[in-house]
């Protein structure tokens, strides 16, 4: 009676570590091994293996206190960089980045990024969906606390599972990325009204419902446009809340009647990007 107690205690314990050998195996299909540094950790995340675009990810973890930034990282900061040209198989790579937060950059401005943790959803183009593929990425990024430090990182993941285990990791980086939306859209977060305020002022009525003080952010048609992060004015006008920001820091010979802004309007719990030119 021992003998056979003993016998499904060990069956049932070599089938447990089979079937946990088994995960373990697919998480590591679907995930490249950490690139740490001191202060963070990046590494590659596949979706699952289906048509000619696939679903992929950036994961990066910070240390408490630490923080990397956005694509545009505000008053001050580091934008990340990504090179996708060593990998196999890949057409083009577009990354999608969740909602920023801001923050005190220190120095009496603001920056934008993230704070914790973060995974940044990639849209990869396959060339041939029926040939292996391999994402190679060379990142460098910054990571700040008091101080700012420059990383430099490599990862390399191969794309073979036909169920990810971290599809359910991707959709929801990707339900924390801005939905493209239009002025006037009926949202309970949306902007109303974007106008010029004098010769080197904006101004962008927002309208919201949600509970909380929503935040701004806005972009120019190019990379070198370091437009300042709007600022809250006051103004008193039921659920209307109305923010503003100077013409400064546009390149020089640039022209901001007409220029193709991006506006990034992020509340509790959903986000939006507007894109707007300029009159």
């Amino acid at each position: 009676m021992n003998a056979i107690v003993s016998y499904r205690l060990a069956l049932g314990l070599a089938v447990t570590v089979f079937a946990s050998a088994i995960s373990i195996a697919a998480n590591a299909q679907d995930t490249s091994p950490w690139s740490r540094d001191e202060h963070s950790a990046v590494r590659l995340l596949a979706g699952s293996r289906s048509g000619p675009v696939l679903l992929g990810g950036v994961a990066i973890q910070l240390q408490p206190g630490w923080k990397t930034y956005w694509r545009t990282p505000g008053d001050s900061g580091v934008p990340p960089h990504f090179d996708f040209s060593k990998s196999d198989n890949v057409e083009a790579v577009t990354i999608l980045w969740p909602a920023p937060k801001q923050f005190p950059d220190g120095a009496g401005g603001t920056s934008l990024g993230y704070k914790s943790q973060v995974v940044l959803p990639l849209r990869i183009a396959v060339k041939h969906p029926d040939k292996p593929v391999v994402l190679r990425a060379a990142i460098t990024y910054a990571v700040c606390d008091k101080l700012c430090v420059p990383v430099e990182a490599k990862a390399e993941l191969p794309f073979i599972s036909v169920a990810s285990t971290e599809d359910s990791t991707l959709a929801a980086a990707l339900d924390s990325v801005p939905k493209p939306a239009s002025i006037g859209d009926p949202n309970p977060l949306t902007i109303r009204d974007v106008r010029r305020d004098g010769k080197a002022g904006v101004v962008v009525d927002v309208v919201t419902r949600d509970p909380g003080d929503p935040q701004l952010f806005v972009e120019g048609p190019t990379p070198d446009w370091a437009l300042p992060v709007p600022k809250p004015v006051d103004h008193a006008a039921g659920d209307v809340k109305r923010f503003a920001f100077e013409l400064e820091g546009i390149p020089a010979g640039a022209n901001a009647t007409g220029a193709a802004l991006k506006l990034t309007l992020v509340g509790n719990n959903r986000a939006y990007e507007f894109n707007v030119n300029l009159d």
